[in-house]
């Protein structure tokens, strides 16, 4: 697929079909896709919990919902769950240098990794941010010390694609100065 197809097609889906599971090779190369992204100083300050079992999969929906916040997620096949990881010691000296979280924008581009890999295997996804956090990783066996940043669900989505709403180039690009 050509790419700026694939970015414009991709989208978070929050209607997921609950009888169709995922394919386990299909899983297996966005789970790649995720671990081959780039990071500063190659931290790769990730760790990817993946649920797939249904009863796993069905706490960790309910773990995401509150508020009217995510609903959805009790029905998506897979919740691959994004766990910080410590920085390598060149990424920490550069963080500490530059005054920059560097973990967090690696993680933010091992999500969109992953996300436009599931779309490419033709199955939706959607960053979700909101969760229980404490829930989660006592579900998933996560310790305590560690943060949970992302819930990343993945399935095969039930509504088509959405028209996108985007600002105008001119909006979010500019050329030798702001």
């Amino acid at each position: 697929m050509d790419f700026l197809r694939l970015v414009a097609s991709r989208q978070s889906d929050r209607v997921y079909d609950p009888s169709r599971p995922v394919e386990p090779e299909k899983l297996a190369r966005i789970l790649e896709a995720g671990r081959l992204a780039p990071s500063a100083c190659n931290a790769q300050p990730w760790k990817f919990v993946v649920l797939t079992r249904a009863d796993l999969v069905q706490k960790a929906g309910k773990a995401a919902a509150g508020l009217g916040m995510n609903k959805f997620a009790k029905d998506a096949p897979v919740h691959i769950l994004v766990v910080e990881e410590s920085m390598n010691f060149t990424s920490f000296l550069g963080a500490k240098i530059k005054d920059k979280y560097f973990p967090l924008i690696d993680i933010g581009i091992a999500a969109a990794h992953i996300t436009l890999a599931a779309e490419a295997e033709g199955l939706g996804s959607c960053i979700l941010g909101w969760f229980d956090e404490r829930k989660l990783k006592e579900l998933a066996g996560i310790p305590a010390s560690k943060r949970l940043l992302l819930d990343i669900v993945v399935g095969y989505p039930v509504k088509g694609k959405r028209q996108k709403s985007r600002k105008p180039v001119e909006k979010v690009v500019s050329y030798e100065q702001y």
